[in-house]
């Protein structure tokens, strides 16, 4: 008899389906070591050196470009305004996008019209939006310094003031993504059994009531998944930034992204860049995993 043990049926089925699922995910694998895992690695190794991104003569410097970081005050400021964005884009967007969802999950058929017009903003592009606001918030001749000339007014210069020009920009990003986070949350109220609202109904629950005690509670995970997907985007914002403002006045727009690109393409100083690249890959981490993690443990009290 031969010595070999019998595989069984299970045995090899588990076999196949493992490769299987190793066959359909090698593709992707190889995708995402390739164009993620890879530049991510490349940064940090660049990060290191003292390159101009022209040419392959690169010089070692171990970790100076680090310490010059460390001691970076334009980069750490441009760090706050990165969380300034990530604060108020939350306090807006995550209320107002809960909000509409829930007048559309009521509304039913009678508020299509208003779900294709709420969400036409996230259908433009973002060098789109920061053109059309660029021009639109002109100091001479944009929208609301028209109004204030029709009433004897001087012009009005929201991107131009210092202390105005991060929260006009703040505005207009709520206003592109909060039709995102609409329809991830109208999603959420879909898959809510119809069950629970009759249940609620028969108890003499109000609309209001059944939402805060039942729809809210079950749409936590999905708030969760919005509230991630918002601090990661808030903290590497760069395209309508950059096209609004350049990260001016001065440096009142300026965020890690722009920073990032201006040491990199502007001034050509691409190990350094690198750093700050790396320095944003670090700290938009970290902050995720805080804030997740403190509303995870939210959930479970």
């Amino acid at each position: 008899m031969s010595g070999r043990k019998p595989v069984s049926l299970r045995n090899a089925r588990q076999r196949s389906i493992r490769i299987a699922a190793t066959l359909f995910l090698l593709p992707a694998l190889v995708f995402l070591a390739f164009y993620v895992v890879y530049p991510i690695i490349d940064s940090f190794v660049t990060s290191t050196m003292e390159w101009s991104g022209l040419g392959r003569d690169r010089t070692f410097t171990g970790f100076s470009n680090w310490l010059a970081l460390v001691k970076d005050g334009y980069f750490w400021r441009a760090f706050v305004n990165n969380l300034k964005i990530m604060f108020l884009s939350l306090l807006f967007q995550v209320p107002v996008a809960i909000a509409l969802a829930a007048y559309l999950d009521v509304a039913g058929k009678k508020g299509t019209v208003f779900k294709i017009v709420w969400f036409i903003p996230y259908l433009l592009s973002s060098v789109a939006i920061g053109v059309l606001f660029k021009y639109s918030l002109d100091a001479g001749n944009g929208i609301f310094a028209s109004i204030s000339k029709m009433f004897g007014g001087g012009g009005v210069d929201l991107l131009g003031n210092p202390k105005a020009a991060l929260y006009t920009v703040i505005g207009v990003v709520c206003w592109q993504y909060i039709p995102f986070y609409m329809v991830l949350y109208l999603a959420a109220f879909g898959t809510i059994p119809v069950e629970l609202y009759e249940a609620a109904s028969l108890d003499g629950a109000t609309q209001g009531q059944y939402f805060w005690s039942v729809s809210l509670p079950l749409l936590w995970p999905t708030i969760i998944s919005g509230i991630t997907l918002s601090i990661i985007g808030s903290l590497k914002y760069f395209d309508l930034v950059y096209v609004m403002t350049g990260g001016g006045p001065g440096v009142a727009t300026e965020l890690m992204a722009t920073y990032m690109y201006k040491m990199s393409f502007i001034r050509f100083n691409m190990g350094y860049g690198a750093t700050v690249a790396s320095g944003m890959f670090i700290l938009i981490t970290l902050t995720a995993l805080i804030v997740v993690g403190a509303l995870n443990r939210k959930a479970e009290v």
